[in-house]
């Protein structure tokens, strides 16, 4: 699967590049996609919901009224979950959502994400750049010339490169990650996919480990 290399911008090199039909021509497994999406976005949650049930809340626990004879409802104390104020019943407790996904459903789940936005022709390979510091107009103008305006376009690269994502960081809708950070959430998530030129064979090389 051939794609022309771009340059920065946005007209051709004269050069190409194979895509892995491996990584970038399998048949799309939906259920693993669901599963590394779902484990990415689980393990994003803080866990940290808490509210004060009925032994936490502050007041008297003297029983407020008798039991019988006064024509109404019986009562504990003040702390019951019926008043304004009281504990609260089966409330959200600390936990931990944190799950695991095999290593090869990952890899499985990616290769599929990939496979899709190829399919729709949204992979796109330019040659690799960088900046002598983080300029923010020097990054719009390459999304500009890739005609990737007011879409969510990943960049991927083979390192981590800092003046290019400081450079893409207040974009709205541009992210830039490396391969090694690469997961399916990013992928889908995003309209189009841009690698680096260096990149594909850093990415070959990331699936055969």
């Amino acid at each position: 699967m051939k794609v022309d290399v771009l340059n920065i911008n946005g007209s051709k090199t004269g050069r190409s590049i194979d895509l892995p039909e491996d990584i970038f021509k399998i048949e799309a497994n939906e259920h693993a996609v669901y599963l590394a999406v779902k484990q990415h976005l689980a393990n994003k949650r803080q866990g940290t919901h808490k509210s004060k049930e009925r032994g936490e809340v502050k007041g008297s626990t003297k029983k407020i009224k008798k039991q019988k004879g006064t024509g109404t409802a019986r009562f504990g104390d003040i702390k019951n979950p019926i008043f304004r104020g009281g504990g609260r019943m089966f409330g959200p407790r600390p936990r931990k959502y944190y799950s695991k996904l095999n290593k090869k459903v990952k890899a499985v789940a990616k290769k599929s994400a990939l496979s899709s936005k190829a399919v729709d022709g949204n992979i796109v390979v330019i040659e690799d750049f960088t900046f002598d510091a983080p300029k923010t107009k020097e990054f719009t103008n390459i999304v500009s010339n890739l005609e990737m305006n007011n879409k969510k376009m990943l960049l991927i690269t083979s390192e981590i490169d800092k003046t290019v994502y400081l450079s893409s960081r207040n974009i709205q809708g541009a992210m830039v990650k490396s391969i090694n950070d690469l997961n399916t959430y990013d992928i889908m998530k995003a309209n189009s996919i841009v690698f680096s030129e260096s990149s594909i064979e850093k990415l070959v090389a990331h699936f055969a480990s």
